[in-house]
Formats: structure tokens, sequence, C-alpha cells
């Protein structure tokens, strides 16, 4: 029958759609149901990151992050070169602007190592300029296994892999799922517009994660909350001060890596983002509001904790939201000669925070199978770049339990 599946895949950003290639690629006779409920995949997350193909250089040696995240960029570069999609391994640079910075980068520079990267060189601020003129720094770690892609051309790539891998699987857009049933042998999934059936489900569901969860019955230690990024775009008359990627030095508190520029494989300049409390897991606007994810992050506890421990940044985060000149003044940090006429707004995102009871940030990937299903529960950056890694690690514990 028609609307019968082997497995339905909920979500159609980079990690549902890499997802349901994997196993497609594994068991081409199965027939997969992928469902997004956007006009088009990788409408949030996937397709409102920086574009950037990050190299492991931040994350704990031996995490899934930093294994994932090696592995998947250059499984992604390859896959972008053998389907001809736009990228560039351009490289970039981490720029210390004072000396306590200065004294981290030996740290992030042997973590780099531990996590597998080659290349990375250590520079002072001579070597800065040969790279950067415009920027002002004391010293840098070059990382030239950075690179920038097109996560949307990603996206749209794997769905047409999917169905030409087997034409009888579906990639279906506008499809927002409502409901679902998992009973003994069959699960139901209910969209507006049809019913579906299937043996598997297997949920990618993004800054919703943590609801489809609850709805089938798992017992969670964190929930979802969203954190909105504003990007400013480099005018034409100052796209000359950036040549690639310049990043500052994080701070290791948060999993933020501080407000950066960004060549695009468009050619434009990003500057950003910042990150601000949002009160609609999907807001984009400033003004946006929903009253049901309001509730929801400001009635769990681990959202006072967070903003109690971090009020500090967190205040710094929303001056920089509503003012153009404060966020100037964090990019003038790395570009001192840039100024308001050179920057103009952008566009926005919002990141799927995973937080623990005591305000901790779950800053690793998170896949747990609940009976016949597997729930993707947190997917932070870099899940983008390692989306191909990912959707293998799914696609493998797919094969070895249901198979």
């Amino acid at each position: 029958m028609d609307n019968h599946f082997d497995v339905i895949v909920v979500g159609g950003g980079l990690v549902g759609l890499s997802t349901a290639f994997k196993i497609q690629k594994k068991m081409p006779e199965k027939r997969i149901l992928l469902l997004e409920k956007e006009e088009y995949v990788a409408f949030h997350q996937s397709g409102r990151n920086s574009g950037v193909l990050h190299s492991g250089l931040y994350y704990k040696p031996g995490s899934l992050r930093s294994k994932n995240c090696v592995l998947g960029r250059r499984e992604l570069v390859d896959f972008a070169k053998q389907h001809k999609i736009k990228h560039d391994v351009c490289g970039k640079l981490v720029v210390a602007t004072n000396n306590k910075e200065k004294h981290v980068l030996p740290t992030l520079f042997q973590r780099g190592v531990e996590n597998g990267l080659k290349g990375l060189e250590i520079l002072d601020s001579d070597q800065i300029k040969e790279i950067e003129p415009s920027v002002f720094g004391v010293g840098a770690i070059l990382v030239p296994e950075t690179g920038i892609i097109d996560y949307k051309e990603v996206a749209h790539k794997l769905a047409d892999l999917i169905t030409s891998i087997n034409p009888s699987s579906k990639v279906l857009t506008k499809s927002e799922v409502i409901d679902f049933t998992v009973s003994e042998l069959l699960s139901t999934v209910i969209t507006k517009n049809h019913i579906y059936k299937c043996k598997n489900i297997i949920f990618c569901g993004g800054l919703f994660s943590d609801r489809l969860a609850k709805k089938d019955h798992l017992s969670l230690d964190l929930k979802i909350v969203g954190f909105r990024g504003d990007y400013y775009i480099l005018t034409e008359d100052a796209k000359h001060k950036v040549n690639n990627l310049i990043y500052p030095v994080p701070n290791p508190e948060f999993p933020f890596l501080g407000v950066h520029f960004t060549r695009m494989t468009t050619g434009e300049i990003e500057c950003g983002p910042n990150a601000v409390f949002t009160f609609k897991r999907e807001g984009y606007n400033k003004a946006d509001f929903s009253f049901r994810d309001t509730i929801d992050a400001l009635s769990y506890i681990g959202t006072w904790r967070l903003f109690k421990n971090h009020w500090r940044f967190g205040f710094n985060e929303f001056v920089k939201a509503y003012s153009k000149t404060i966020f100037l003044r964090n990019l003038q940090k790395l570009i001192p000669s840039l100024t308001m006429n050179d920057i103009v707004p952008g566009r926005s995102g919002v990141r799927a925070m995973a937080l623990g009871k005591h305000g901790d940030v779950i800053d690793d990937f998170k896949i747990v199978t609940s009976g016949r299903n597997i729930h993707v529960l947190n997917a932070p950056s870099p899940a983008a770049t390692a989306c191909l890694s990912i959707g293998e690690t799914i696609s493998q514990e797919f094969v070895n339990k249901f198979s």
C-alpha cells in the first residue's frame, strides 16, 4: 500500500536527511518516508547556520562531537566534490586580541592536535597581517582544514539521492507530523492530510526534539531552549577587509563561539551571530512570540539557573541584539577599521540548546533508542558539518537493532 513504509524519518534537516540517505544506501530495498513540515528541506537550523565546514578544533577529545566533526567534515568535503556542491576549504584564523586570550591558544592548539587536525600553526601579529591585513591580533591559530559550504545545496542533493536509490521512497514537504502512535506491530504517523504506517520511526526534530520524545513516553533530563542569532553583512565597499574566516578565541564557559566573520559561498561576508534567548522556538524576528514556547522555557528550573549563572553574558548579548553600535564594537575588536556604514542587517537563525536541570548546557550529541524508534535529542553545532557521520552512526544503530 502507498501509505505503508518500512521507516519514517521525522524532520528534513541535515541530520534527518543524512540518516535516511545512509539507511537507504545500506538497505536499498527499504521504503523510507521523510516528512518535513516546511515548504522545503533545511528550512530551519540546517539552512540558517553560518555555512562553515568546522574543523573540530574546539571540541573535547574523545567526545561524539569531536569524532563526528572530524570524520563528518572529511566525508562531507568528498561528498561536495563528488556532487559538485559549492564549497571551499579556505582555512580560518582564531585570533587573540589580548594577552589573556593569547595564553589560551596553546591549549586550543593541543586540543586540535588531539582531535586529529592537520596543518595547525600558531601565528604572531605579523603573520596574521599576511593572511588578513585588516585584522588586529597579538596571536592566532591558523586552521587550514576549516571551510565553507552551501548546506541547503547539500540537503537538496541528499533528498534527491534517497529517492534515486529507491524510487518507492519519498521525501515530502508541507507534511507536519501532528500525532503518532506506537503499537506492537506497526506505528501510525499522522499529518494534517495523511496517515502513514511504518515499522520504525526516527525522530530528527531539532528545536522540537524534546516534545517528540515526551510524546513517545521518554523520561528526559533536558529541555530544548531556543537562542536566536542575528547576523550583519559587510557592504560591497567593506568586503575587502575579510579574505576568509576570522574567529575570536572562544569563552570556554559558553557553547557560542562569539561574533565572527565568514565568507559565504555566495561571496557575501557575514558578521555574527550574537546569542539571545528567544520567546519562540522558531522565532527569527526580534518581536516573535509564542505563549507555549515561552511558558515551556520559563517554567523549567534549568532555564532560570542558566540565567542566574550567566546573567552578565545574557545581558550583554541582549544589548548587542538591539544596538548596532554595541554589535559593531564587538566586531571592531577583530577589525578596528570597521565603521557603522560598513555593516547592514542580515538574516537570523535559532539554535536549539539542550539544558539540564542545573542550568548546564548539554554540549554533546545525544541519540537514544526507545522501543522501535530512535530519537536524536541533541545535535548541537557542528551537526551540519558532521551530518553524514551522525547519519552513519544512526543508520548503523538501526541496522544493528532492527534489521
